[in-house]
């Protein structure tokens, strides 16, 4: 029989609505074949696994600039183990309603079939209160509040893919920061000239910032920035390139341990969860009969 598995089907493993990577540390398969090669069928206890079910799964999976056969090995590491699940599931004639996992979104049927089979398979232990503690006191800078930036900077709008356009933007920026390292003092007077950002009206200050409130590449400039500190050269992110300066830090402060606690408790209970789960996996994967990639455990 064939595995019907929809395009937008993740794998694989779910603790309370979230996924878990336990499979991460499944045996690896084959490498996607080379382009235009035909790619021969994954059988899995005798239901086969065509390549186009691989590669609709491929989409849900990153991979290195370069290396799209990475992407392949997670998607076919995914679909073989979904399969086994959903086998196993049906082997112990699991039955099952999709719960709703959003406003108005449920699980499809071979979600819930895997959520009910791993709920029935594997402990839901609670830690214990001394190991709450000793989590905690491993490194209690671990749980701090979020920091605060207070940020300013340039903008030299381009779009990344546009080579020219990314180029200009470059040159462009180059001669800003030039111009700001020789003094400091005309920072303000240069965004509200130059800069292609809206904070150009307030001498480029974007106020305060969290996690998560910019891109990436900008958060990630600001993390290594101290108080009064501008970026030695143009950071390029989707918007074009930045001249970043960090005016002030608010450092994050170290919460006391009952802030904390019942956070510390569900990430050992699901650390714990997943370790079960991977377990659980790997002796489907070794009971199991499958041919067109190497599963052998490592």
């Amino acid at each position: 029989m064939s595995c019907d598995t929809k395009q937008n089907a993740r794998t694989l493993i779910t603790y309370k609505g979230k996924a878990i990577a336990g499979a991460q540390s499944a045996p690896q398969p084959h490498q996607e074949p080379a382009i235009g090669a035909a790619a021969a069928p994954i059988m899995v206890n005798g239901e086969t696994i065509k390549s186009e079910t691989i590669r609709h799964e491929t989409q849900n999976h990153s991979a290195p600039k370069g290396k799209p056969q990475e992407a392949w090995l997670k998607a076919t590491r995914a679909v073989v183990i979904r399969a086994l699940l959903l086998q196993e599931a049906r082997r112990q004639h699991i039955t099952c309603e999709p719960a709703e996992v959003g406003p108005g979104r449920f699980e499809t049927e071979d979600e819930a079939l895997i959520r009910s089979l791993l709920e029935q398979t594997i402990d839901d232990a609670k830690p214990s209160a001394e190991d709450i503690r000793l989590e905690w006191q491993k490194d209690p800078t671990r749980f701090k509040t979020p920091p605060l930036w207070e940020v300013s900077h340039i903008l030299c709008a381009a779009d990344p893919r546009n080579e020219e356009a990314r180029a200009k933007a470059l040159e462009r920026a180059n001669g800003i920061l030039a111009l700001t390292l020789n003094n400091a003092n005309t920072f303000s007077s240069l965004a509200a000239r130059e800069s292609d950002c809206g904070s150009k009206t307030s001498g480029g200050a974007l106020g305060q910032l969290g996690p998560g409130d910019t891109v990436p590449e900008f958060e990630a400039v600001l993390r290594s920035l101290s108080e009064g500190e501008m970026t030695s050269e143009p950071v390029l992110t989707r918007h074009g390139y930045h001249i970043i300066r960090l005016d002030a830090l608010a450092a994050g402060q170290v919460l006391p341990f009952e802030a904390v606690r019942e956070k510390i408790a569900e990430a050992l209970e699901k650390t714990a969860w997943a370790k079960q789960a991977r377990h659980y996996v790997q002796q489907l994967v070794k009971a199991a009969e499958i041919e067109g990639a190497d599963f052998s455990m490592v």
